[in-house]
């Protein structure tokens, strides 16, 4: 036997610092006030294959299935698809909605470190607010998250309709611009002449690739620069990305935020800000989160695509937190006490176990057939300090010998008592 490719299966210390994590994702989302939520797996495949959902890129890594009615169906990509229908079949959910889940994901790509087919995603999403607030407290969220982890990192983010309008400005017609716009957005993995040949292949004239290689040419132009250099003052992509960049001022997050112009996402339902959050220090290469403005999608779902639903998420990558956090000690697992049942005092020791675990004590039971000796030296080499044993002479007085193991001594208590002094 073995795994699927690109699946794992996590037990033991390395599934308790996922779920140290996930509990210090869930405690950042639940202090911004999201709400939870948990979406279905399987979908219809015309919903997450609709022209509103994340476009051809990411379908061809979709899983495909069909059920015993032939009905076709697909297992969710991503955690913002479902959202968006969660929100268009319920027209009269209250806005602002505010929701996050942590949940699994599929899709049939490469497989590398931080990758893999079935994954965990923990989104954050705000519908309902069309400033740059949501926005700004989504990167805030970012920062709290990281900052927690003890990952230093650097928030990349740019506005789609504004690098819409730089290329517009360069000569690339509208019909173009998203398939321009995925190869910009591969520009940190295959460089410029990358990008331009790439873009040699696609429908532009030899003057708009020659003014995008130009462009490219620029060493990290800032948003001033290309505003003033294009003639882009008041276009309502470069309004929004300035008004974003005041706020991040205001609220002291500059020197984690870098602007980039080129920065586009690779699905195609973005509308406005994008960004993705990388390692500070570069020694790990892959985006550790992302997201950005997704207007339209909840509309067009619906029908009602007269119905304003401003929508905007983030989304963090479980697998290349835990591949960032490799190096890092595990947690030790918390220590239990133990309850020892001697000879045929079985009965006894489950009622006493029962006892702690209402009292909210971690317990576990020891299991018949080893000897006291090693079940003791197993015990201390856990660093469990309490070890509740009830022999035939316990059992008799109604009383357990509580064994501290850190202190080396024991005493003849009660059930109530071993409970008191346990919780110290």
């Amino acid at each position: 036997m073995q795994n699927v490719k690109g699946t794992y299966d996590f037990f033991g210390r390395e599934q308790a610092l996922r779920q140290q994590v996930q509990d210090t994702l869930r405690a950042c989302f639940e202090l911004y006030d999201f709400t939870a939520m948990d979406t279905a797996l399987l979908n219809e495949l015309e919903v997450l294959a609709s022209k509103y959902a994340g476009g051809d890129e990411i379908l061809k890594e979709m899983y495909r299935l069909s059920d015993q009615g032939g009905r076709d169906l697909g297992l969710r990509y991503d955690l913002t698809i479902p959202f968006a229908k969660v929100v268009a079949l319920n027209p009269g959910i209250e806005l602002p909605f505010r929701r996050y889940e942590i949940g699994k994901v599929f899709r049939d790509g490469p497989v590398k470190k931080g990758r893999l087919r079935e994954f965990l995603q923990c989104d954050a999403d705000i519908a309902g607010i069309a400033g740059p607030q949501a926005e700004a407290e989504l990167i805030q969220v970012a920062v709290q998250v990281f900052r927690t982890l003890g990952i230093p990192v650097v928030l990349k983010w740019n506005n789609r309709k504004f690098l819409g309008e730089l290329l517009e400005a360069v000569g690339v017609p509208g019909e173009a611009q998203l398939s321009v716009m995925l190869s910009l957005d591969k520009l940190a993995k295959i460089g410029i002449d990358g990008v331009l040949a790439e873009l040699k292949d696609k429908a532009l004239s030899p003057e708009a690739v020659s003014a995008i290689a130009a462009m490219l040419a620029q060493q990290n132009p800032g948003f001033e620069q290309l505003t003033e250099m294009y003639g882009l003052e008041g276009k309502p992509g470069a309004l929004e990305v300035a008004e974003l960049e005041q706020l991040i001022a205001a609220i002291g997050l500059s020197g984690v935020c870098s602007f980039d112009p080129f920065l586009s996402r690779g699905l195609s339902f973005y509308t406005g800000t994008v960004y993705e959050i990388f390692d500070a220090s570069g020694s790990y290469t892959s985006s550790l989160g992302s997201g950005g403005r997704y207007d339209a999608i909840i509309g067009k779902l619906s029908g009602r695509e007269d119905i304003p639903y401003p929508t905007v998420g983030i989304s963090f990558g479980m697998e290349a937190i835990m591949a960032l956090l490799a190096g890092r000690p595990l947690p030790e697992a918390a220590s239990a006490v133990l309850v020892v049942p001697l000879g045929s005092t079985l009965p006894q020791a489950l009622l006493t176990a029962s006892a702690l675990r209402e009292a909210g004590i971690r317990t576990t039971l020891a299991s018949g057939g080893r000897k006291l000796k090693k079940i003791l030296a197993s015990a201390s080499a856990k660093g469990t300090r309490y070890v509740v044993l009830i022999g035939e002479d316990e059992a008799a007085q109604d009383m357990v010998l509580l064994k501290d193991m850190q202190e080396g001594t024991e005493e003849l208590l009660s059930v109530e008592q071993a409970v008191w002094t346990i919780e110290g």
